[in-house]
């Protein structure tokens, strides 16, 4: 008898890769490619918010102040009554104005269109991110800040706070009948007015970050916040490895802008979560969790493999 042939198919044959995946691996393998070739593009961001993030999610209408607390720093954000306060992807308006202010060296910004800011962070151009950017200006430029740093020797306390807000002017040329701001002109030109104090926080404690990175994280505003508070930490880092306590008073989940958990437990679990996902974007990732899960290990990454190829020319402050 004729022996019938044998078809083997690989496992992998009936695995499809969505639209939605394919971008994020697309987005990891520029990431590493860039590092490698020491050819990223910065962005930057402002010291406040990388030490304390602003909500992850929408407050709810009766929390009019969001406080967060880093060692002796302390940042509290008032929202506007009607706007209320910024969360989620409004994080990005800081990063990409603060961008645009070290790049033009002026506390006046200008920039063509939304466009322009949606395709810096690769969010798609339409509609609903075209709105979702007005409401998220909106927040921003209505809300206050206060940011300092409480130093408490005996026998009384020292207090060293700055009120500010973002913005002091903003210019805005949106179309509500298109899909989003209109291109510009020489008449009709966007143009941000940064205030004094954010433009001088900006000057003078300016965090570069790899671009490419900002924007693979963006439509993930938790591990976005974690990804540059660990890009921060690790390089302010010198010596001994940094021991940053997971709870209690002061701790990294009274940093970021995590809701709270009810059980440690919980909180631990994103913090591994969002560690396998930062070590996806950064093999070299200077961050461990304790043995005992109680706290997160920082190295200095000025020793490893550059994070962001900027330490030749720009400084962390």
């Amino acid at each position: 008898m004729s022996q019938l042939p044998v078809t083997i198919r690989s496992p992998f044959e009936s695995l499809q890769i969505t639209q939605a995946r394919s971008k994020r691996l697309d987005a990891i393998h520029l990431v590493r490619e860039q590092r490698e070739n020491r050819s990223q593009d910065l962005a930057f961001h402002a010291r406040p918010l990388i030490l304390c993030g602003i909500p992850l999610r929408q407050p709810p209408a009766s929390q009019p102040v969001h406080a967060r607390r880093s060692g002796k720093f302390l940042l509290q954000i008032v929202g506007h009554p009607q706007f209320g306060l910024p969360y989620g992807q409004d994080r990005l308006v800081p990063i990409w104005v603060a961008t645009l202010a070290v790049r033009q060296k002026s506390r006046v910004v200008h920039f063509s269109s939304a466009a322009e800011m949606l395709s810096f962070f690769r969010l798609s151009l339409d509609g609903r991110h075209y709105r979702c950017l007005v409401q998220a200006f909106q927040r921003v430029f209505a809300a206050t800040i206060f940011f300092g740093s409480d130093d408490r020797p005996e026998p009384s306390p020292i207090f060293d706070w700055g009120r500010f807000h973002f913005f002091d002017q903003i210019r805005l040329w949106f179309n509500p009948s298109a899909s989003g701001f209109r291109n510009s002109s020489e008449a009709s030109q966007n143009t941000i007015t940064l205030s004094q104090a954010f433009y001088d926080e900006i000057d003078q404690h300016r965090i570069p970050v790899e671009r490419e990175a900002v924007a693979a994280l963006a439509n993930a505003p938790g591990l976005l916040d974690f990804y540059l508070w660990i890009v921060w930490k690790s390089w302010t880092v010198h010596g001994q490895p940094a021991r940053v306590p997971l709870f209690g008073p002061g701790a990294l989940c009274k940093q970021l802008g995590t809701q709270e958990y009810s059980e440690p437990r919980f909180f631990r679990r994103k913090i591994h979560l969002w560690l396998r996902h930062v070590t996806v974007l950064w093999p070299h990732c200077p961050a461990r969790i304790s043995q005992d899960g109680t706290s997160l290990t920082i190295h200095s990454s000025r020793a490893a493999p550059a994070i962001c190829g900027a330490e030749k020319s720009v400084k962390f402050s």
